[in-house]
């Protein structure tokens, strides 16, 4: 092979050896009695019960350590249950073997061993392995092989903690690092127990679009491209909305999906461009329906998931047992910013008043994106307990339902935990004549190029003059829940393939 670095070709002849000696390093068949957890299990079953007869077993997994000691040689091997030990010893495999497992065999390799059970002098349950051999050779060493001293031993094992490798290397990540697994079998228990809070309460999962002809339902920039076929400029979705309200024209009342958004926007602890959303709609419902709604289903997955309704994120303990603060919007800018946003209704006013109090002001934001900017810089930090902010700008919230008797504020709300903003819900809007004047409204006040631009749908307000029943709508980022339930600061820990800038290497 060519391009191989000295330890991988290193590797590559090892790889070779075994071949030449009749050894096939990649075999086409593999034994496996137990998995790691089960051979433990069965072990101490026969222990409790003074059974005499050793427990045999075939293990297969990743050596993840390695122990030479002489004529005896220790390793753990890795399968997706757990770990178990092997031990090696001249007496019961022959110096050949031995020299074979010490010389050939890598951290890393994947190997099959077969053997009896006891326990170590250190009360270790271990496999006293009678015969072995090599299921997948590693050729590209694990990353940052490292050697420490344990009771006078030098004992081998792989490290990797560098985040722009974990992230780049995902594949080796969860190779060396079981509590990454962890999360991500985590994850998959949280989107488990959203569906199965949902589809008990009578809601239906469907699939939508996700390259649309026109992009809406969300406040960001969408990814473009181009069908060749059919000479068609299409967008990425931002969002199900628009799709899933249509559904509710249609006679479902309860509907639901759980799925990939994209947003062409900036990168950071919180945000990737690509990014899953579970976004539901329920007919008959308005926004405080689904304020209850979502305390409930939140409460859920965590007890579902960590046991238990009370988790520490970030050093904070967060209580999901407690009823959820709920703060008027603008009464929470006042108490934080000192500034009333109902005493002023233009933009100009706003940015006067923040001025005084020595806030930078975008001067071309309109006045809902200065009151975003207030949540997100002054209000949003504080909120670590559960919190649902309600009650916002009209300007800034296009689909939803206007506050009787306040058309500049509209049913909308937001729920934070953790210091940042969870889940959006609203009161959805489905007078379609209303529907159409916000999205001209929307087209005429915004650039081309802002992000709360709204393009007019005329197949959106066409399904609307059909007869939208009175519904609630909610979406919540699933990778965000995730973060605060793995205790994880950064959103690049919860998703597999993180977008990363192109690597300079």
């Amino acid at each position: 092979m060519t391009n191989l670095t000295d330890l991988e070709q290193t590797n590559f002849e090892k790889m070779e050896r075994l071949r030449a000696q009749g050894l096939e390093p990649y075999p086409h068949r593999v034994e496996r009695t137990h998995t790691s957890l089960e051979l433990i299990k069965a072990f101490e079953a026969a222990e409790a019960k003074g059974q005499e007869q050793p427990v045999q077993a075939t293990l297969t997994g990743r050596i993840r350590s390695i122990r030479t000691m002489g004529k005896v040689t220790f390793a753990h091997i890795e399968d997706g249950a757990g770990l178990v030990q092997l031990f090696f010893r001249v007496n019961d495999i022959g110096q050949e073997k031995l020299d074979l497992f010490k010389h050939e065999f890598d951290l890393g390799d994947f190997i099959q061993a077969s053997g009896e059970m006891f326990r170590t002098r250190s009360g270790e349950a271990t496999l006293r392995v009678t015969s072995f051999r090599m299921l997948a050779k590693i050729i590209t060493p694990l990353p940052s092989a490292k050697d420490e001293i344990v009771d006078g031993v030098v004992v081998r094992h792989a490290t990797l903690s560098d985040p722009e490798t974990r992230y780049r290397q995902r594949y080796a990540d969860l190779a060396i690092n079981s509590n990454v697994r962890q999360t991500f079998y985590k994850r998959a228990a949280i989107v488990g127990a959203l569906r199965q809070f949902l589809d008990e309460r009578g809601f239906l999962e469907v699939e939508t679009p996700i390259l649309q002809p026109i992009y809406g339902g969300a406040a960001a920039q969408p990814f473009t491209t181009h069908h060749n076929q059919l000479h068609q400029d299409l967008f990425m979705r931002i969002s199900f909305e628009l799709y899933l309200k249509r559904l509710l024209v249609g006679g479902i009342e309860r509907v639901y999906e759980i799925g990939r958004d994209f947003r062409n926007e900036g990168v950071s602890f919180k945000h990737n461009p690509e990014f899953t959303q579970l976004e539901f709609y329920m007919a008959y419902a308005d926004y405080c329906t689904v304020m209850d709604l979502t305390e409930e289903m939140i409460r859920f997955v965590g007890k579902t998931v960590l046991g238990q309704p009370c988790f520490t994120y970030q050093g904070q303990e967060i209580d999901l047992g407690k009823p959820w603060r709920r703060w008027e919007l603008h009464q929470a800018l006042l108490d934080v910013t000192g500034i009333d946003i109902t005493q002023f209704s233009t933009a100009e006013g706003l940015a006067e008043a923040m001025r005084a109090r020595k806030i930078e002001v975008n001067p071309t934001a309109t006045r809902g994106k200065l009151i975003n900017g207030l949540i997100g810089d002054f209000v949003e930090p504080k909120l670590i307990q559960p919190t649902i902010l309600y009650n916002y700008p009209r300007d800034i919230s296009p689909l939803a339902k206007s506050l009787p008797g306040d058309p500049s504020t509209v049913e909308r709300f937001e729920g934070f935990m953790g210091g940042m903003e969870l889940c959006n819900a609203f009161t959805e809007l489905n007078d379609p004549f209303d529907q159409e004047a916000r999205f001209r409204e929307m087209g005429l006040s915004y650039e081309a190029n802002d992000e709360e631009r709204h393009p007019l749908d005329e197949d959106y307000l066409r399904a609307m003059r059909y007869g939208m029943p009175p519904n609630g709508g909610f979406g919540m980022g699933v990778d965000r829940l995730t973060m605060l339930l793995t205790n994880q600061p950064n959103i690049r820990e919860v998703i597999l393939f993180p977008h990363l800038r192109e690597s300079k290497l």
